[in-house]
């Protein structure tokens, strides 16, 4: 008997066959859920690169994104550009003789190495930069060698930005910037994120409604 009615119980939680349960919003989510446990967040701390003890017990995540990929090649594009342009110039001179070929292969293994390697450094800041919009706070996690946090209470956010360079409207990116006080100054900047309308939208959604 108690099983037949614990399996009564499991097929009325149940949602119907072929439908899907409503999604909640962000802001449903929010008020419906306790707040999160110290482990829980301790483990999407470590997950997120973030450093340890950066979120208060039962702060509320409301939006956690990094910069686009994009960002590892159009954030070098301009020492990236310089090493192509000696490539070029090696080649140029190894035609017109004014080098000989073991000394171009020898240049360009240099250029070529020095072209993974700002990459790879590129990558690591990337890795590096976390974007985090809480309930109560906004944060900025970046930097390899030495890591620079900025976080601000979402009342004392007094206005955001949103700025497109050329590199970034041809890729559909785009920079939210925060300011703290009243002046055209931005503290801190969310630099080549993916869909910056939307989430434009989500952080003045969430300074109206929590600040």
């Amino acid at each position: 008997m108690l099983r037949d009615a614990d399996m009564l119980s499991r097929t009325n939680l149940a949602p119907p066959v072929g439908r899907r349960p409503a999604q909640r919003s962000v802001y449903a989510e929010a008020e419906a859920d306790p707040p999160v446990p110290a482990d829980l967040i301790e483990e999407r701390l470590v997950g997120a690169m973030l450093p340890s003890q950066l979120l208060q017990s039962g702060e509320i995540i409301v939006l956690q994104i990094k910069p686009s990929p994009w960002f590892i090649v159009l954030d070098a594009l301009g020492s990236l550009a310089t090493l192509v342009a000696m490539a070029v110039a090696v080649g140029a001179m190894a035609r017109f003789r004014l080098i000989n070929m073991s000394n171009r292969d020898l240049l360009l293994a240099a250029v070529g190495l020095g072209i993974l390697l700002r990459l790879f450094w590129q990558f690591l800041e990337w890795l590096s930069r976390v974007y985090v919009l809480t309930d109560r706070r906004v944060i900025t996690v970046k930097g390899v060698l030495q890591v620079a946090v900025f976080e601000a209470a979402l009342r004392h956010v007094q206005h955001t930005t949103m700025t497109f360079t050329i590199r970034e409207r041809l890729f559909g990116l785009g920079t939210i910037g925060f300011a703290t006080a009243g002046t055209a100054v931005t503290e801190a900047a969310w630099t080549m994120i993916g869909r910056p309308l939307d989430v434009n939208q989500i952080v003045i959604e969430t300074l109206d409604r929590y600040r």
